[in-house]
C-alpha cells in the first residue's frame, strides 16, 4: 500500500530512456523515471499498475518504486484502488 507521499498510477506509454507516461490516482498524467536499481531487475510495461513517489519540487514529474505483477493489480482494482 501507498505511503504518506506516494500513490498508484497506470502506465500509459513507453517513452524510451527509462521515462515512461503515467496517469495517477488523483487524475494528472506524469512523467515518471525508472530508476537504475529497477532497470534490469523488474521489466515495467504499458498498462502495468506501478507505485509513485511524484517529486516534491516538480509535480508533473515523478519516480517509479514499484511494479505490481497481474494477481496484485487485479486485487487492488477488485478493491477499488485502482480505475
Amino acid at each position: 500500500m501507498p505511503g504518506e507521499d506516494e500513490m498508484f498510477a497506470v502506465v500509459t506509454e513507453m517513452l524510451g530512456g527509462r521515462r515512461v507516461r503515467l496517469r495517477c490516482n488523483d487524475g494528472k498524467e506524469r512523467m515518471g523515471r525508472i530508476p537504475g536499481r529497477m532497470r534490469f531487475r523488474t521489466w515495467v510495461n504499458k498498462d502495468d499498475v506501478v507505485l509513485i513517489e511524484p517529486w516534491s519540487f516538480q509535480d508533473e514529474k515523478a519516480d517509479v518504486e514499484w511494479r505490481y505483477d497481474g494477481q496484485d493489480a487485479a486485487q487492488l482494482r477488485r478493491e477499488g484502488h485502482i480505475d
